[in-house]
This record gives C-alpha cells, structure tokens and sequence, in this order.
C-alpha cells in the first residue's frame, strides 16, 4: 500500500487564513467608521440663525406663507436654543400660527414665551396674541361660548398687567365685543324662557344682563323685556322702574317706546323705585 502524504494543516486551507484576515480588517474599518476614524462628521452644520430667522420673515411677509414660516422660525429654536434669535423667532412663531388660523398652535407658543421671557418688552404682545386667538374663534350665541370668557381673560390680563402698551386699546375693543356676545347669550336663553311663559327664568336671564353688562348694547332690550315679564306677573311697580330707567338712560331707544306702550296699557307710567334692584343696578356704575 502506498503512503499517503499527509500536508500540514496549516498548508492545507490557506483560504481560510486569508478569510479570517479579511473579516477582522472589515470590521476594523467599520469600527474606526463609528468612531469618526477620518474625522468626518455626517450631520449637517446648523444654518446661521439670523438666516434662518429672516428666510422665516420673508415666507410670512413677502410670499404670505405662515405655516411655512413657522417651521423657520422653529428651527431657530432647535438649532439655536438659548440664542437671542430663539427668543424673538418664539413669539414670531405664535403670530405665524395665529396668522395661519392655527389658533391653539398660537396661544400655546405665545404662552410659553410668557413663562420664559415674562419681563420681555414682547411679553405684553405674546398675552395679547393670546386673547386674540381665543377671540377669534367665538361662536355665534347659540352656542357655548367658553371661548368668549377664555377670550375676555386674556384681553384683561393685557389691560391689567399692560396697560401702558400699544395693545391695551384694542384689548378693551374687543373685550367690549365679547361682552357684548355673552350678553347676547344671555338674551337669547331669557327670550327662549320668555315665550315659554317662564316669567321667573326669564326676569334671571335679562337680570344678568342689566347687572353684568349694562355698557352693552342688549340692556336697552332687557330692561324692556324686564318690563314686560314683570307685568306677565303682575309686579307692576317693577315693571314700571325698569321702564322708568329705560326712558331715562335711552330716551331715544325705541325699546322704550315698547316698554312705555305696556305699563301703559296696564293702567300706569313708568316711574322709578329708587329701592328697586333695577334702579340701585345702573346708580352703581353711573347711570340714571
């Protein structure tokens, strides 16, 4: 039999040597890859942010583009956090939001400029984009208007906490709208208990409105309306005051034609109870 030569087994499978010698060199490179072995970073650097704030302006300004404007001026905030330009694209970012209709986006942005730059000179404008986003978006008074009071709210922290500021004014014109819209409310539900013959419920509803919102262009119509629940009732004398003080107040007011027809017809005039819940209402804040 012959012999058999028997290799080496080192000699035998060189192959496999090579193989080894490859993967380790592989997974070496790929490691210093990790580790940024050529010193190369991949992220791209952060754009100046005076750059991005201005490009924000142009999109809001020039092209008319809001929601495009915000992600600019959000990136100034992610790219440049603690910088002067985060700070101002902030609150530019909640007028963008409030100029895109995004009204929640906007009173959340505006509020948290208020909690990081409450002494800003800008602070009186963020409390402001506040109230007018929630203003914007009152509903008509058949519904529920708890955006009126979020509205009325926010426009008062304005006038109260800002009243030097250049957004103090037209706080107060539209707290005078809301009100104006809650009266309304207020209206509407005593009108409905009216017709329904729920004198009580009624009288309550236009009381309101004689208390809370006698600067209101609706009181002329609940103190005739007074007038006339009253008489359902038969409680002339009340009747008669809350037409006295119509005439009195709105003398002119063709409600008080209405109110002084039905005492009228009742037998009697308007005439005033100075004990009257009615009368002590309007000398309270100056009238009659």
């Amino acid at each position: 039999m012959d012999a058999v030569a028997v290799t080496p087994k080192h000699r035998r499978q060189p192959w496999l040597a090579r193989a080894v010698t490859a993967l380790l060199l592989g997974l070496s490179l790929g490691a210093c890859s990790s580790f940024n072995f050529f010193n190369k970073d991949d992220t791209p650097p952060d754009e100046p942010a005076d750059r991005l704030y201005n490009e924000g302006l142009f999109l809001l300004n020039q092209k008319k583009d809001p929601k495009e404007a915000v992600k600019k001026f959000e990136e100034v905030d992610r790219q440049h956090p603690y910088s002067e330009w985060a700070r101002k694209a902030l609150i530019m970012s909640s007028y963008a939001y409030y100029e895109a209709g995004s009204y929640d986006d906007s009173v959340t942005a505006a509020k948290r400029y208020i909690s990081l730059h409450p002494g800003s000179a800008d602070a009186a404008y963020a409390q402001y984009l506040i109230g007018a986003s929630y203003f914007d978006e009152i509903p008509d008074i058949t519904r529920d208007q708890a955006r009126t009071e979020k509205a009325m709210a926010a426009l008062d922290e304005v006038i109260r906490k800002y009243p030097t500021s250049e957004y103090s004014v037209s706080a107060k014109q539209k707290i005078n709208v809301a009100r104006d819209q809650l009266a309304g409310k207020e209206m509407l539900v005593g009108r409905f208990y009216l017709e329904k013959k729920d004198y009580t419920g009624a009288i309550n509803r236009f009381k309101v409105v004689v208390t809370k919102y006698q600067t209101t262009r609706q009181v002329e119509e609940a103190l005739m309306r007074l007038s006339e629940a009253y008489m359902a009732l038969g409680i002339v004398e009340e009747a008669q005051t809350a037409a006295a003080v119509l005439g009195h107040n709105f003398p002119d007011s063709e409600w008080y034609s209405h109110a002084y027809s039905l005492v009228k017809s009742g037998g009697g005039v308007p005439t005033e109870n100075k004990g009257s819940w009615i009368s002590k209402a309007f000398k309270k804040v100056g009238l009659g």
